[in-house]
């Protein structure tokens, strides 16, 4: 729960427009074993996961929802949107409210992990170019591969792994198997 506090701490702290440009803040967090990042722009904020109410014939990806003071906001299994095993509740899980475009609006999508880490920056001389394979994940799901003390982990292109359309064709794929 400390990680949790330090984290949406760090994610209020103003940055200035100078330090984008050259340093970008990630949310860094654990899924399946492996760590990933996701740019704390669009991240609204970070709750223990708690009380998901399961809503009949969703896709397996879909938890179910939440009421996040007063609005419904779906809850999406990270890992088994990358095509991984169900994730395990436990008492590090969370969920990563993030703030997702769909044509002119913005809505609430809650993303379940396995642990938030930390806010870190990475300088964009550290990060690298997508690679064309090799990832657990598909490619276009990957913004770029940070370096962090000699690791890296996978920057996600947050917008695309929650496309809204990309969900509805794999819902819609997964009733035509039914």
């Amino acid at each position: 729960m400390n990680t949790i506090t330090q984290a949406a701490q760090m994610l209020s702290a103003p940055v200035g427009s100078q330090e984008l440009e050259e340093e970008q803040q990630y949310l860094t967090f654990m899924l399946s074993g492996e760590t990933y990042a996701a740019s704390i722009l669009r991240i609204k904020e970070i709750i223990q996961y708690g009380q998901v109410t399961e809503v009949p014939r969703m896709p397996g990806f879909i938890r179910g929802v939440i009421n996040l003071r007063g609005s419904v906001v779906p809850v999406i299994d990270l890992g088994v949107r990358f095509g991984k095993p169900p994730t395990a509740v436990g008492r590090r899980n969370c969920i990563i409210i993030i703030e997702v475009a769909m044509g002119e609006e913005t809505h609430n999508v809650g993303v379940m992990v396995d642990a938030v880490n930390a806010v870190l920056e990475i300088p964009t001389t550290e990060i690298e170019a997508a690679p064309t394979f090799g990832a657990n994940i598909q490619a276009d799901f990957i913004a770029g591969m940070g370096k962090i003390n000699g690791k890296f982990v996978i920057i996600l292109n947050i917008q695309q792994v929650l496309s809204m359309d990309d969900m509805a064709a794999l819902a819609a794929s997964a009733s035509a198997s039914l």
